[in-house]
């Protein structure tokens, strides 16, 4: 009777002992092997303490992770943590009442904070103008310029001498359609490579007010000579079959690590799904700039996401986030990451903790991404944040599938995206003011 009482009160104890872990929601959009790497992170957080438990979740695309967080936030359950897309920034922002600022959260839970510990350019697009950093800048992209190294060789190409420039690329394109490649050159977001960090690569304002930073009265402005430049390029490559369209989003992606199209311009975080999937050599360079216009190159911009918080959660779950958020902050956590993914490192420490170990060198173009993103800044290429912005990528999409399809010309498909997108920026001044 004595041992079972024993039993019984053991058992209790251990029950009270999980009972008192506190679980964290984490909602995320990382497929393939980006998933992959944020279940690891989570077991291996999971694994080195006994307080808190994360629990991450896919739930889709970003645009659909960030649609299912609000209806969830409405219903009163909303995960802890929500991964939100750099586009998302502004209507997060404004989203007052549903977010928590990580600042914030990590001061009330009596967590180390430092914003200046984080890369300047990462963490400056995060930041309100109080200074005060409102989300955590988790797996950070930008820009680069992917390419087949493989490819290159038979095409009598030198594989370690990618194109710098627009020209260069053109020019390389059409020696792989001579050699029998059918997609020389291709892209993922339309309109964060081709307009986004153009403008900011060639130091050319996207929209008014600093891009966004100096007001919710921007309004959009990739329609100067350049720009139209640029996109008159790319659809007569298109025409020549040198640029072939994949789809919206990131569908050109798999294109690339199939082997299929030989060049992209994309986001360093593909580094992983190549490095997992394609059976070829690959590459990558800086993104392509025009060697005659002043200033260029000057820095491409953030792409990738951030960690928000979502409001109404109890002390103990906040303090269970700070002790997340500061274990992906460690330098040797936050290195390994960036080695793993191609992702920006989170902190400086991080960055030199990668260099220290010889990474770079020991993988060439490992290191382009950062090196875009270190430089100094000016007030056209900080970033892009703007209201509706989801929105306003698509409106891009769809005009410039007209220009690439030859039903519009370069300078009619800028135009109308950017009557179209002022209209979304309107909407979005007139209900962020009530």
């Amino acid at each position: 009777m004595k041992l079972r009482i024993l039993a019984a009160t053991a058992l209790l104890m251990a029950g009270s002992q999980v009972q008192a872990q506190t679980e964290i929601q984490w909602w995320h959009s990382m497929g393939g092997a980006l998933g992959d790497w944020v279940n690891d992170l989570a077991r291996d957080f999971n694994a080195s303490q006994k307080d808190v438990r994360i629990v991450p979740t896919y739930k889709g695309s970003y645009d659909e992770s960030m649609t299912a967080a609000i209806a969830a936030f409405r219903a009163g359950n909303a995960p802890h943590l929500l991964q939100v897309f750099e586009v998302g920034t502004a209507t997060m922002m404004a989203s007052k009442g549903a977010v928590k600022p990580v600042a914030e959260v990590m001061k009330e839970a009596g967590a180390a904070f430092d914003p200046s510990a984080y890369v300047p350019a990462v963490a400056g697009y995060y930041t309100a103008p109080n200074g005060q950093m409102l989300s955590f800048p988790f797996n950070s992209s930008t820009t680069v310029f992917h390419y087949n190294k493989d490819a290159f060789k038979a095409a009598g190409l030198d594989p370690n001498k990618p194109p710098a420039s627009w020209p260069e690329v053109a020019a390389a394109a059409a020696k792989l359609k001579a050699a029998g490649h059918k997609c020389p050159f291709t892209t993922t977001w339309v309109s964060w490579t081709q307009l986004e960090s153009f403008s900011a690569w060639h130091n050319v304002e996207y929209a008014t007010k600093n891009n966004g930073f100096g007001g919710l009265d921007t309004r959009l402005a990739f329609n100067t000579p350049l720009h139209v430049r640029h996109i008159e390029n790319l659809a007569n490559m298109a025409k020549q079959g040198l640029f072939v369209y994949k789809g919206r989003g990131n569908t050109a992606d798999a294109t690339f690590y199939s082997g299929e199209c030989a060049m992209l311009t994309g986001s360093s975080g593909l580094y992983a799904n190549i490095k997992k999937n394609a059976k070829f050599a690959s590459g990558i360079a800086p993104l392509p700039y025009y060697p005659d216009v002043p200033g260029a190159p000057q820095n491409t911009v953030i792409g990738g996401a951030s960690l928000w918080v979502m409001a109404g959660k109890k002390p103990a779950e906040y303090k269970g986030v700070a002790a997340f958020l500061q274990y992906l902050s460690r330098p040797e956590v936050a290195s390994e990451s960036h080695k793993r993914t191609g992702y920006l490192p989170v902190t400086k420490a991080a960055y030199e903790l990668t260099e220290k170990s010889g990474f770079y060198k020991s993988n060439p173009g490992t290191d382009v991404a950062v090196t875009q993103m270190i430089r100094k800044t000016t007030d056209k290429s900080r970033g892009v944040r703007l209201g509706n912005f989801v929105q306003i990528r698509t409106i891009v999409d769809e005009e410039m599938e007209q220009v690439w399809a030859g039903r519009k010309s370069a300078k009619e498909g800028l135009a109308s995206a950017i009557q179209r997108g002022n209209e979304q920026l309107e909407r979005f001044q007139k209900s962020a003011k009530l």
